[in-house]
């Protein structure tokens, strides 16, 4: 196997083993009609009984892949690049910017500290920090164009201020910025039809949490879970098989901060 292929399969590995098993949650969607079918079966980080009794779901790491992620014997760094940077065109695009900022040292404790490291990662983008979300594991942040369009979505690790892609959707169903940038699928799910789906999923998994609004990345909808109006957490939907991906690394919601 070649290096590209290792790492893809690394990478890859890493999303759906490590962090939260997509499993069949995330391989029943049915892309052929109007309205793909919510998958029921459950995996790892998904089990209904989780969410429905408020226990925390098993969470993924809290600070970014390390640079040392894309060294390995054949030389430093992904595609022959830096340790540790990974560009939206990590297969040959040509084009710019990291996918993992180092910390700076200094711990995270506020919405402002936060959205200042997303800031810094988002430069690199040309990209700017819209939201901003406190969890008890980390923190995260949407990234959008100058136009004002979802881009991606990042974390920051509250512990040294380490910033990266958040794993999972962002990682493995962004097709701008994530590991299959360029690879444009037939988008077959609306914003209005992956709600439904997502409110499917919460209620097949016998919870009282019902879905928000969805937000458009490209590829896939976010949307935050909601307890009687209130946010506990997000799942996103993706655009072309309609498959469901709960954001299980977060832990509890703490707070939130707008645009500035």
């Amino acid at each position: 196997m070649n290096r590209r292929r290792r790492h893809a399969a690394l990478l890859a590995s890493l999303a759906l083993a490590g962090v939260v098993g997509l499993g069949a949650c995330g391989a029943g969607g049915d892309a052929t009609g109007t309205t793909p079918s919510v998958p029921t079966a459950t995996a790892p980080g998904n089990d209904p009984a989780d969410l429905a009794s408020g226990e925390p779901v098993p969470s993924g790491p809290t600070s970014g892949w390390g640079p040392d992620l894309w060294n390995d014997d054949e030389g430093p760094g992904m595609m022959g690049g830096d340790g540790g940077s990974w560009a939206p065109g990590m297969m040959g695009s040509g084009m710019t910017g990291n996918w993992w900022l180092a910390g700076d040292g200094h711990p995270v404790r506020t919405l402002d500290q936060a959205r200042e490291r997303a800031t810094a990662f988002a430069d690199r983008l040309d990209l700017r920090v819209g939201e901003v979300m406190q969890f008890t594991l980390n923190f995260y942040a949407q990234l959008e164009t100058t136009a004002g369009r979802q881009a991606t979505e990042v974390l920051v690790n509250p512990a040294d201020g380490a910033v990266q892609i958040e794993y999972g959707p962002a990682m493995m169903w962004n097709t701008d910025y994530g590991m299959h940038h360029g690879s444009r699928g037939h988008t077959t799910v609306s914003a209005s039809q992956a709600r439904d789906i997502a409110q499917q999923w919460l209620h097949d998994r016998d919870t009282t949490l019902t879905a928000g609004d969805p937000e458009s990345f490209p590829g896939y909808y976010t949307l935050h879970t909601l307890q009687s109006g209130k946010i506990t957490g997000m799942l996103s939907v993706d655009a072309a098989t309609g498959q469901v991906w709960y954001h299980s690394w977060h832990g509890d919601f703490v707070g939130m901060d707008g645009h500035e």
